[in-house]
Parts: structure tokens; sequence; C-alpha cells
């Protein structure tokens, strides 16, 4: 059985039971907040429940690292969206150690994007186009750096309102422990 029609069958069954009840909410987040965290499996469940958020308290973008690579990329764009269309006024920036992004070797993704079939002569045509694929898929080595220049690209993005607080934060995916790396409220009273 493949794992859509596992899914396709669980979702029968969780829609003609109605257990979709207790997830009823609004498309406004309750706690007014926005998170961009990391697409890491150990945080699906993990980074709400240590931050003691339910269903509908906030709004979670995922992305590999929590990495704003684009001030006017898809990511920036649901930020946007959310802060001024869906009532956030906070967003939270959140790494992880041991993210997968830390150690990202660009010759490795090639080399098995190549073993999977992607023709090598596409990279040159990438890389005449203007693509850098060793920028386009870097990483970083210091989750704490990430973050804060995350935090900064948002904090300093000329379409974010001055009265939006930016956090940024690195969970411990082991233990869900939080580690303040840029508190939002005291870069807002700084900047007053």
């Amino acid at each position: 059985m493949t794992s859509l029609s596992e899914i396709m069958i669980y979702n029968k069954t969780f829609v003609e039971e109605k257990k979709y009840e207790e997830f009823s909410t609004t498309k406004f987040p309750n706690k007014r907040i926005v998170i961009l965290t990391c697409m890491d499996t150990r945080l699906i469940e993990l980074l709400p429940k240590a931050m003691n958020l339910k269903n509908g308290d906030a709004k979670i973008i995922k992305s590999a690292g929590a990495i704003i690579t684009s001030p006017f990329g898809g990511l920036m764009r649901s930020i946007l969206v959310a802060v001024y269309e869906l009532q956030a006024d906070e967003v939270y920036v959140i790494g992880h150690h041991d993210c997968g992004m830390s150690s990202i070797n660009t010759d490795h993704i090639i080399g098995n994007m190549i073993e999977r079939g992607v023709d090598p002569n596409m990279f040159k045509t990438l890389k005449y186009s203007g693509i850098d694929m060793e920028k386009w898929l870097h990483g970083f080595s210091d989750v704490t750096e990430s973050v804060k220049k995350s935090v900064d690209a948002i904090r300093n993005h000329p379409l974010i309102p001055t009265d939006v607080n930016v956090h940024g934060l690195v969970i411990d995916p082991g233990n869900g422990k939080l580690d303040i790396i840029e508190d939002g409220y005291k870069a807002q009273e700084v900047s007053q």
C-alpha cells in the first residue's frame, strides 16, 4: 500500500467520524503570531507543545533551516500576508540545533540530483542563467547566527511595520528547550 492510499483511507474515517471538530478554529491566529521555523520532522508536534500552542494559535511557516534567502521570496510574502491580512503582530524565527542545513554539501546534493536523473548539463545552463547553485543551496554553520540573519531580514524589511516585534529563538529538538537569541520587545525599546 502506498503512503497516499494509507492517508486517504485514514482521512475517510477521520471525516466520517468528525474527528476534525476538535480542531475547529478561524484563519486568524488567536495569539496573533506568525512563526518561521524549520521543516524538521522532530518539530512537527514538539515545537507547538514547547510553546504551549494549540490549533488556531499561530501561523506556522516551515522551510529548510528557517532561512530568509530572498527579501521578496515566498517566505517573506507569507509573513507579510500574516501581518497585513491575518492579524499577526509578532514574528518568531525559530531555528534548531542539529539542523540538516548546518551540514549541507552542495556538491553532494547536486550529485544526488544527477543520480536521480537530472541532466548534468542543466547545471551549466543554470550557471549561465545567473543561478549560483552554491549560494542558492547554501546552509549555515551556526544556527544562532542564521536565526539572527533571518530576524534582521524581517525586522528591516521595507514592508514590515515598525510596531511588529520580531523574535529569534533556537529550540533543542531533543527536549524542546527554547533559547532566546533576539528579543523583539527589547529591540522595539531600543528603536523608540
